[in-house]
């Protein structure tokens, strides 16, 4: 049975969800309880493995497991980007830059390898690990991109998230209109959704003089909390009926 979630419009709706949820729960433990970027990139790491082996434990898609994987690499990639950007000292341009050429080499690897980087019908345990790696990675360097658009580029919160939505549409519309592989298509829109998630989070989160809503990282993360719950739960019970008919 396939190992990962089906690609419909209500993923990429969670996956939003995830990401946004994992800037605002990141910079929740990162900044509000005062942890540090290094300190909480290392519970963070230890929550995606712990989460990661419980997935790869199991033999079929369980809608709450696999979630529960994507919002730590989100929460992860998020306290491991600032820790590069910040405590490093190597700023979001080359931090993003770094991740970048990572991302092209997993990506790279996983293709010489296996000869597809197709995630529709992941069943075995290897591209499994390379489909992870990758997020991972993709998610940490989301979190540089968007702090890059919303803090150096001028942007702002608002225009960053405007950028990146924009080319999430655009992405979107290639994908009904043309014949560009949907496998680049998926691995382009992925990416692109947590730079999206960074700055869409950091608009709820920071202070009005910084052209955010203030809404807070507790605050945020709680409502994200609850509408992924939501759709988990409705994925969960669509999901077993059509087990039931099958």
């Amino acid at each position: 049975m396939k190992k990962v979630a089906e690609v419909t419009l209500v993923f990429w709706i969670m996956k939003i969800c995830a990401t946004t949820l994992g800037e605002t729960a990141g910079d929740m433990l990162s900044m509000k309880f005062n942890i540090g970027y290094g300190l909480s990139s290392i519970i963070l790491i230890g929550f995606f493995i712990a989460t990661l082996i419980a997935q790869l434990s199991v033999k079929k898609y369980i809608p709450i497991l696999y979630w529960l994987v994507i919002i730590a690499t989100s929460t992860a990639g998020t306290t491991m980007s600032d820790f590069m950007d910040r405590t490093l000292g190597l700023g979001y341009a080359t931090g993003a830059s770094i991740l970048a050429i990572m991302l092209v080499s997993i990506l790279f690897i996983w293709y010489k390898i296996e000869g597809s980087l197709s995630v529709t019908d992941i069943k075995n345990f290897r591209p499994e690990m390379f489909y992870w790696i990758t997020i991972l990675i993709s998610n940490t360097l989301g979190t540089a991109l968007g702090d890059y658009l919303a803090d150096d580029s001028g942007l702002g919160f608002s225009g960053g998230a405007f950028l990146i939505g924009s080319l999430i549409l655009i992405t979107a519309l290639l994908h009904f209109f043309t014949k560009i592989s949907n496998v680049i298509l998926f691995w382009i829109a992925f990416v692109l959704t947590r730079p999206f998630g960074a700055t869409f989070g950091d608009l709820l989160t920071k202070s009005t003089d910084k052209g955010g809503l203030d809404l807070g990282t507790i605050g945020s993360s709680a409502v994200l909390f609850g509408i992924l719950t939501l759709l988990i739960f409705y994925v969960s019970v669509k999901l077993h009926r059509e087990r039931i008919v099958i």
